[in-house]
Parts: C-alpha cells; structure tokens; sequence
C-alpha cells in the first residue's frame, strides 16, 4: 500500500512539473512579457513549482487580453477620423489652443492625441476634490439635479453604507424615469461584499448595472477607472472609489484622495470612454444619440485630455504621458501615489529630472493597504534618493491619490498608479489638464500635504531595520509579475 501512496505522489510530482514546463514555454514563447517578468515568472515556476502554478492561473495569462485588443479596436475604429483630423491641425499650426499652458505643452498634447486619440477639449471648468466628503457632496448634488441620465463607473462599489446611499439615490432618479446605469468591476464589487444582490433597489426602481470581467478568480484584467456622467454635462474623474473607507471610516483613517469635477466639452470624452466600456460588458450597445453628448460651454479655459490606458491599448499611454511631463518640466515635478513600482523608463525619467536641478517629490504612504507593494514601493521610492528626489511618506492617515503636476501649469489626475499593474494590467483613466490655475492649485494641496508627512532621508533608510530589509527583498522579487 505504502508504495502505491508512494507511485501516486510521484505521479503528482510528475505531472506538476510537467504543467511547470508547459507554462514556462508558454510564457517564453507565446507571450510577448517584458524580459524581467519573464525572468521572474520563471523563477517562480521553476523554484516554486506549486505556488507558481497557482499564481500563473490567478496572474499570468494573456489570452484574455488579447481577446480585449479584438473587441476594443473593433469599437474604436469608427472614431479614427475626428482624432486624426486634430492631430494635423495641430501639427500644422492651425488650431488655436486656448491658453499659455496649452501651447507649452503642445508635444505632450500631440503624442497623446496620436498614441491614444485622446482628443483635446479647451473649454473646461474644473474643480478638484482632495476630501471624500466634499466630493461625495458634489456627486450627490449632481445625482439629485439630473434631468435625463446618470452613468457611473467604478472599480469598487462597497456593500456598506455610502455604498447603499448612491444606490440609493440612483434607485430614486430611476422611479422618475432618467435612464441610470451603474458599472462596477466584478472583482471590485466582491471584495467590498457587494454582489448583484445588493444592487436590487436600483434594478427594480428601471436602472442597470454592469458587471465587468465577471470571473473573479482572475485578479488580472480589472476595470479600475472612476468615472461619473451626470446628463452629458457634468464629469468626474479620479481616485476614490465608493465605501465608508473613503470617507475615512475605515481601517486606515484619513483617506487622502484627488478627484475633479469637470464641467465643458471634456465630458463627452468620458461619456465615451463610459459607451465603450458599457458597450463591451453589457452588449448593449448605447448609440451616440446627441442627448447623451449636449453642446455646451463650459465656461473655462483648461485644456483637457480623457486618456486612457490597459489591456485593450497595445502600449502604456498613460505611463507616456507622465514622462513626458517629466521630460517637460523645468522647475519642479510633485506626484502622489499609493503604488509606486516604477520600470526603468519611469525611474530613468524622475532621476534625470533631479539630476537637472529639477525639484521632484514623490509622496507615498505611511502605512500598508497591501503589505507586499507598500515594501516593494518603498524600496523603489528610495532607488531614486542618492538622485536628489525627495521622498515623503503621508502621515495623516492614507494616501490614494495617483497626481501629477509639473511645473504648477501641467499634470493628470485620474485612477492610474505609478506601477506595472496599472500600466498594463488594468483599465485605468486620467485627466491630463493644462492650465496654471488648476496646476496651482494641485501645487498648493501637494505642498499642504507636506505639513502632514515625513520625508524619507538616506540616512534614514540606511539605518532601516533587517526585518524591513527582508520584507523589501521578498517583495521586489515579486514585483514583475504579472
């Protein structure tokens, strides 16, 4: 009997080697990774056989995404016309940019508008949230003033409180006959103990709900834009999701986010971004009837881009997008971010800046949401420190914010970290604005933050603990995955 055991585990062995060697060919072969995910993917496969097999199945597949590229480009394809048509303008001098701002950054406007078609709106107002309960206010306020539609879009939607309370009113604008349809991340939704269930109110009051990428045993993938249209006339863009935690209720006290409300003709660019994605989960197919993209005037003078980033974008507009602010910047470059795991070309860019003479801050969290990319953000943060870069860790509880601003005239606000997950892996969406006035501002709330953060010092650092030291090992050598 005990050799029979003995034959069936080998077996096991066998075949878990097998699968091993399977995957390892497969993500060498068929998958174009970057050189070091590969490299780690198949240390992970060949050193941790069990472990790597079950990874590879929650992280490591691509098929997916390319199904994604298919149906994305298919839908997009239509829009080619009106972006290209821009971008000559633009190229030829033809086209009148609204501000200072806009013409100084006229390279990074075109190489979004061609690598994303990321169309420039310049008549914007805009208005910036830095606290979940102002920005929860306007969306409320926003909710209960529309006329025609509400379409929403978010990562997460907690079972909670808040979480109730937008269901809640959106159920209240559905009985009265607007057109309300809520789209939430399958995976998002769960691990805030939602599931359609708690969406009840609003389905039976006439709304709809999306669920995109409904396997949640694929961690791979995610919806993680934040995006609210209220009657095609009111946009909101940015960090915070939809819980009690984002209201400072939860674990880690204060949330620190940045969202804006935009008013102008950048709000049909996130209506369509919000079509496109709609379409895609729920094969509705919404029509781009003028009721849902009103001309209006905004009433400002920022220039705005939606830009927009993931699986179904063949490279990383929006990681393009922050180097080339960082190129551009001549005086100072302040980002936020609660994930900061960087490839070569973001670090490259942050160290060459300060090495100009360029005063670049990096504000990264106190404390850990994900213990793994906290130390792996941390480790990276401090690559740059012998550059001059300084780094501040955010004491007043956490920090989610994912800003950028250059020079207090440029910079992007949206749901896009600072890491690999965000560049390639995930649905994501930012803002990128032009104009002193807003850049001022995301300067002053940046500089306020400072008050309430302590910076990370080389000294500091080298007198760090061996238990972080471990801890920081561990979770770099994890950090390619994906």
């Amino acid at each position: 009997m005990s050799g029979v055991v003995g034959m069936d585990w080998s077996f096991v062995v066998g075949i878990i080697y097998l699968l091993n060697t399977i995957f390892a060919v497969v993500v060498i072969f068929f998958e174009r990774r970057n050189p070091t995910a590969t490299l780690a993917w198949l240390m992970v496969l060949f050193f941790l056989p069990l472990i790597g097999f079950v990874l590879y199945l929650f992280l490591g597949q691509n098929y997916t995404r390319q199904r994604l590229f298919t149906l994305k480009e298919k839908d997009d394809a239509t829009l080619g016309s009106i972006f290209e048509e821009q971008h000559r303008r633009l190229l030829e001098g033809q086209y009148w940019l609204s501000n200072p701002e806009a013409e100084q950054y006229r390279d990074v406007i075109l190489a979004l508008l061609r690598s994303n078609r990321a169309l420039l709106t310049q008549d914007n107002r805009i208005e910036i949230y830095t606290d979940g309960k102002e920005k929860f206010e306007a969306l409320f306020a926003a909710i209960r003033n529309a006329s025609h539609h509400i379409h929403l879009e978010y990562f997460i939607v907690n079972n909670d409180e808040l979480g109730r309370e937008v269901v809640h009113a959106l159920a209240a604008k559905a009985k009265e006959g607007l057109e309300v349809r809520l789209l939430f991340d399958a995976l998002g939704a769960r691990a805030g103990g939602g599931s359609r269930a708690a969406f009840r109110e609003l389905t039976d009051a006439g709304g709809y709900i999306g669920v995109f990428f409904p396997s949640i045993y694929r961690v791979n993938y995610r919806n993680h834009r934040k995006i609210a249209v209220i009657d095609g006339r009111i946009g909101f863009i940015g960090g915070f999701n939809i819980g009690d935690e984002y209201l400072g209720k939860g674990p880690l006290g204060y949330w620190r986010d940045t969202a804006v409300k935009i008013t102008g003709q950048a709000v049909k660019m996130l209506q369509l971004r919000f079509f496109l994605d709609w379409n895609f989960t729920t094969n509705e197919y919404l029509r781009a009837d003028p009721v849902y993209f009103p001309e209006q005037d905004g009433g400002g003078t920022t220039a705005v881009q939606i830009v927009s980033g993931g699986p179904d974008t063949r490279r990383s507009p929006i990681k393009e997008g922050y180097i080339k602010l960082i190129n551009a910047a001549r005086e100072s470059v302040y980002l936020q971010t609660p994930y900061f795991i960087p490839d070569d070309s973001i670090s490259d860019a942050l160290r060459l800046a300060a090495l100009s003479g360029v005063d670049v801050r990096l504000m990264i969290p106190c404390k850990p949401d994900h213990p793994f990319v906290y130390w792996a953000t941390l480790s990276f943060a401090a690559d740059l420190l012998d550059s001059g870069v300084r780094v501040y860790t955010y004491d007043n509880g956490f920090i989610h914010a994912k800003t950028i601003v250059v020079d207090g005239k440029a910079g992007s606000v949206g749901s896009a970290n600072w890491d690999v997950r965000s560049f390639r892996l995930n649905f994501e969406a930012n803002a990128f604005f032009y104009d002193a006035a807003v850049g001022a501002e995301v300067k002053k709330r940046f500089l306020q933050d400072l008050a309430l953060s302590t910076e990370i010092t080389q000294e500091w650092y080298r007198e760090r603990s061996r238990r972080i030291r471990i801890k920081e090992s561990i979770s770099r050598l994890f950090s390619p995955l994906g």
